[in-house]
């Protein structure tokens, strides 16, 4: 990538930081008071999210290599991850920094076609699981708690949305979804232009990528349901972070209300899609989640705080990463690489 594109991430991911300072809704004084009630937990929440970013690395390498030899190592990967996850945390509808940054950063390991086809891939992947983290969690809570007639229909609607959407992304993994995405967003206002244009120009481009989309999907099925296995692994060590943070409060709470609580949190959170970082709807999807399972609710503003403040830590490592390691490794035709 070159550097100004990378200048250009690195300042809007400052910016995020800056904002994220600005918006915590408590004086710095009680913010403190909190972060040390929490002790030990701390950093425990946030190194668990070291191994979290392992997974979610090796679920995309898995895409990348494909069965082959990579042409990048896992090390480049992870920073990727990182730094692609710290720009998503800032945009609205969370694609819009980390997966450009992502492409521009891998296209001179693997070219622009496989890159973008491996992140469209992921970002497919990655969407993906969390459907199956919600459904999962529907037929969890029908098992372990007991369920009036409203909640039967809200898990319900939700059961039913669940399967619609897997319905839709396993279509899109047999055929592709490139081009129809693009297709798509030319009826969206304000980037109509745009994507009517860049589907005109692009267009042998993203039938490429479709190709090596269904291609994954169809004929190496293996690697297919291993990046899947791996994000669904993430979703649930991710509930980890709500049992740390619980335990700072209370000990009687159970891994399972962890789950069932981080479900509704993701889902309640991702219908404010459009806010920047989400602000405001994950601590309120938290107090929701916990009110509801007969836990107290300021347990939940709690837990959101601290992962508020998990979530600036990484997004700091994530724009400093993006300055770190940036050397090009070039694959030569005798299959050495050539640094420099």
């Amino acid at each position: 990538m070159k550097e100004k594109f990378r200048n250009i991430f690195w300042f809007f991911g400052i910016f995020a930081i800056v904002v994220m300072l600005c918006t915590f809704d408590m004086d710095y004084q009680e913010l403190w008071h909190n972060l040390r009630k929490a002790g030990y937990w701390l950093p425990a929440v946030v190194l668990l999210w070291v191994f979290i970013y392992f997974l979610n690395t090796c679920s995309w390498y898995a895409i990348i290599r494909d069965g082959k030899h990579a042409r990048v190592p896992f090390w480049k990967i992870y920073k990727f991850t990182v730094s692609g996850f710290a720009l998503n945390y800032a945009t609205p509808v969370g694609l819009m920094g980390g997966e450009p940054y992502r492409i521009m950063e891998l296209t001179p390991y693997v070219g622009a076609s496989k890159a973008t086809s491996s992140v469209i891939l992921y970002v497919m992947m990655h969407i993906f699981s969390h459907f199956c983290f919600w459904l999962f969690s529907v037929v969890l809570y029908i098992m372990m708690e007991p369920v009036n007639m409203a909640m039967g229909l809200l898990l319900a609607v939700v059961g039913v949305c669940c399967l619609i959407a897997i319905y839709f992304f396993m279509k899109g993994y047999r055929k592709g979804m490139a081009v129809g995405t693009l297709k798509l967003l030319g009826h969206v206002p304000f980037i109509r232009k745009w994507a009517q244009h860049f589907v005109l120009e692009k267009r042998d481009v993203l039938e490429r990528v479709d190709k090596q989309i269904a291609e994954l999907h169809g004929q190496r099925r293996s690697t297919f349901y291993l990046s899947l296995g791996l994000e669904f692994l993430a979703r649930i060590i991710g509930c980890i972070e709500v049992f740390f943070i619980l335990n700072i409060l209370t000990t009687d709470v159970s891994f399972v209300s962890c789950i069932l609580i981080m479900a509704f949190t993701s889902l309640f959170a991702n219908l404010f899609f459009f806010s920047p970082m989400q602000l405001g709807a994950r601590e309120g999807g938290f107090a929701l989640a916990t009110g509801g399972l007969a836990i107290s609710s300021a347990f939940g503003v709690y837990t959101g705080l601290i992962t508020r403040v998990r979530e600036l830590i990484w997004i700091v490592i994530g724009v400093l990463l993006m300055k770190f390691g940036n050397g090009t490794e070039k694959i030569k035709r005798n299959g050495e690489i050539d640094r420099h």
